[in-house]
């Protein structure tokens, strides 16, 4: 071997063993630090030893979590009743001869947003009929008298129309109440979250000025911390999003189901009382 062979081999060696002691130097030093409290596997003793700014913004981001959570669990469980409700409704609706035995059945069967709108229909056809009939006394003695009983008719069927579409609104509101705390969680709590992170990287900052040394264990708590904020952040964001968006879907197919309802009970009452 050469001289040139053997000073190129000594360089070689010369840069792969310090390079793997550096290695294995990191990996006993990681296995030191892993037994120490400050590195914090345990999430609540690192929570504990947190900064004031830290717990609150933890604390902040619990709420708006278990807020949102109560809200998706009461959701679900209403629109699955409404939807048991409205099957119900249609069924007992397209069944009858009557408008009266709809009217019947339509307090078992309140969580559907279909009773409301025909509620209203109902009653502004109703009241349009009394009108009629007490505007009209001379087609009452007939009848009274062996005659034949007139058809009843409506004034106004626009005015029935307003009636289902003031109902419909009433009943889209009711559906999404609650609902929008969801995007407000969604858009808001990973800021707040990025304030907690930002918060950690500044007291790991402030962590090394103080000590004068960028070892690990004086980094790690802040940015344990940081992390921390961030976890707790996407954890209530996440679930806000994915459930504000079914959500607002569902809401969308029962409001389609409302306008299918009042083009329905429009044209019943188109050719029963004009």
């Amino acid at each position: 071997m050469t001289a040139l062979s053997q000073r190129r081999a000594h360089d070689v060696a010369g840069v792969v063993l310090p390079t793997l002691g550096y290695y294995l130097a990191l990996q006993v030093q990681g296995a030191a630090g892993a037994s120490e409290p400050v590195f914090g596997r345990d999430v609540v003793g690192l929570i504990a030893r947190s900064s004031g700014v830290s717990k609150v913004v933890l604390l902040i981001l619990v709420l708006f979590s278990v807020v949102s959570w109560a809200i998706i669990l009461y959701k679900l469980w209403s629109f699955r009743r409404a939807e048991r409700h409205t099957a119900s409704f249609l069924d007992v609706f397209r069944r009858s001869s009557k408008f009266s035995e709809v009217q019947a059945v339509c307090r078992g069967l309140n969580a559907s947003p279909l009773v409301g709108i025909f509620q209203s229909g109902y009653t502004e056809l109703t009241v349009q009929l009394r009108q009629a009939a007490s505007g009209n006394p001379a087609a009452s003695s007939a009848a009274g008298a062996g005659g034949a009983q007139p058809r009843p008719t409506i004034k106004s069927l626009p005015a029935v129309d307003r009636a289902l579409l003031r109902a419909a609104a009433v009943e889209v509101n009711r559906l999404e109440r609650r609902v929008p705390f969801l995007a407000t969680t969604a858009s808001i709590t990973p800021f707040i979250g990025l304030f907690g992170t930002v918060w950690g990287i500044m007291s790991a900052f402030q962590g090394i000025a103080q000590v004068g040394s960028t070892n690990l264990a004086v980094v790690a708590p802040g940015i344990a911390e940081a992390l921390i904020a961030t976890a707790a952040g996407l954890f209530a964001a996440i679930p806000a999003v994915y459930f504000y968006n079914l959500f607002a879907t569902r809401v969308k197919l029962f409001a389609s189901e409302m306008d299918d309802f009042a083009l329905e009970f429009l044209n019943i009452a188109e050719r029963n009382f004009t």
